[in-house]
């Protein structure tokens, strides 16, 4: 069964949240959050708290983790953030031009990610899972949302979508990037008794964004466990933030590749390498996104090509080895281009589906040597992966729209 438990959100007042709001920490760049910053408001000044002190300061000193906990305090003194003095459900509806979807937002077990409960997808990176545990203890606070997701027949929606019929927004704000996000309290007894029961039936979820998050949240749990003579397993620590949509809700988006040169190779050279495990022609359109799995666009030397992968190149019925990802990986990123490790190789970048594929063709231009559209991940890849307690390879999945951070905050000491 999943876990899941009510809790004491800290938010802003209604008339405050379009300013207090802020983009996660890890989807923004140092200038990108210098310029939210200006901004006196902005949750920024807590999940990216370096943006208040001199340039060139180490992100992970020290100094950087207290800065975030004064900031916290401070936004608490000053009433940008209360306390709410009951514990609730809090339902959570983002809506993306035409594209709607609901979560809800409650505490998970640290137990239950632990024993897996709580599947994964990807692996984590220390430093960064560091980062976060450091953040977590300074702060005193999850200051964002692992973001979840269940294999949903049809009651997880229409629980949430009942709970937003019957219940007025607590809050409710748009984006820089126009997308609307509003929040839903649900402290009713019985409508949480209802929605416990819902979300309790579920034998899993599944870790759509926010591994570091998770991870870091266990780890934090097991050092303030250590500190704590009279651990009971209730105290907040023990549970983390988390907002959980049905799966066939959520849009991923594709996750493009970019490579900085040829390895060694002519131009020609590299589409005759190419085409031992591929199909290539010539691609209907400019730019091109691909129109179905295991089909690629490729733009180098100013022409988009469609590449397809040639039958025998992959396992159809593995479910690591038949993502997109892995198949231009190994056939193509790996034994053409030398980039053997995609997650350290400084050669590749990667491009979210959200900046578009005229990104792709403007790093080029830039001098990169050559792109690579891909069609995205789809949720049932991502759930067969998990459930087969693999992973995938890096930058498999990017999803949209992403959660605002300092909308729900909660505090786990």
């Amino acid at each position: 069964m999943a876990v899941i438990k009510p809790f004491r959100a800290v938010r802003p007042p209604a008339d405050m949240a379009q300013l207090v709001s802020s983009p996660p920490y890890d989807v923004v760049d140092y200038d990108e959050a210098r310029e939210l910053s200006r901004n006196p408001h902005s949750f920024i000044h807590v999940v990216r708290s370096e943006v208040d002190l001199s340039e060139g300061t180490d992100p992970y000193s020290d100094v950087v983790y207290e800065r975030a906990r004064k900031n916290l305090l401070k936004m608490l003194k000053d009433g940008l953030l209360t306390e709410d003095e009951g514990e609730s459900f809090y339902v959570y509806r983002q809506q993306m031009g035409e594209h709607v979807q609901i979560g809800l937002v409650a505490c998970c077990s640290v137990d239950e990610y632990e024993q897996d409960k709580i599947k994964k997808h990807e692996f984590t990176r220390k430093p960064k899972e560091e980062d976060r545990v450091k953040h977590t203890l300074a702060v005193k606070a999850n200051t964002g949302m692992v973001f979840l997701a269940c294999r949903d027949d049809g009651r997880a929606d229409s629980a949430l979508r009942e709970a937003t019929d019957n219940h007025e927004p607590l809050l409710d704000t748009i984006d820089e990037n126009n997308v609307r996000h509003t929040i839903f309290k649900v402290a009713e007894l019985d409508t949480m008794k209802h929605i416990r029961n819902v979300f309790d039936a579920f034998p899993q979820l599944y870790i759509a964004d926010g591994h570091h998050r998770a991870a870091s949240a266990a780890r934090a749990r097991e050092i303030l466990r250590q500190r704590n003579p009279h651990h009971t397993g209730n105290e907040e620590y023990n549970f983390f933030l988390a907002s959980i949509f049905p799966h066939n809700h959520l849009k991923i988006m594709d996750y493009n590749r970019v490579v900085s040169d040829l390895s060694g190779l002519s131009v020609s050279s590299f589409l005759k390498r190419v085409e031992e495990s591929f199909l290539v022609e010539k691609a209907p359109s400019s730019p091109y996104r691909p129109d179905s799995k295991h089909q690629f666009g490729m733009y180098i030397g100013g022409q988009w090509y469609l590449l397809e992968a040639r039958p025998g190149t992959f396992q159809a019925s593995d479910p690591v080895e038949s993502l997109d990802a892995s198949i231009l990986q190994n056939n193509l990123l790996g034994p053409v281009l030398g980039i053997n490790d995609p997650r350290t190789d400084s050669r590749i970048d990667f491009v979210g589906g959200i900046r578009g594929l005229q990104n792709l063709e403007e790093k080029v231009g830039e001098g990169w040597a050559v792109a690579f559209s891909l069609f995205p991940t789809s949720m049932d890849d991502l759930i067969a992966v998990a459930d087969s307690g693999r992973v995938m390879p890096p930058k498999s999945t990017w999803f949209e729209p992403k959660l605002r951070s300092g909308l729900l905050v909660h505090l786990i000491t």
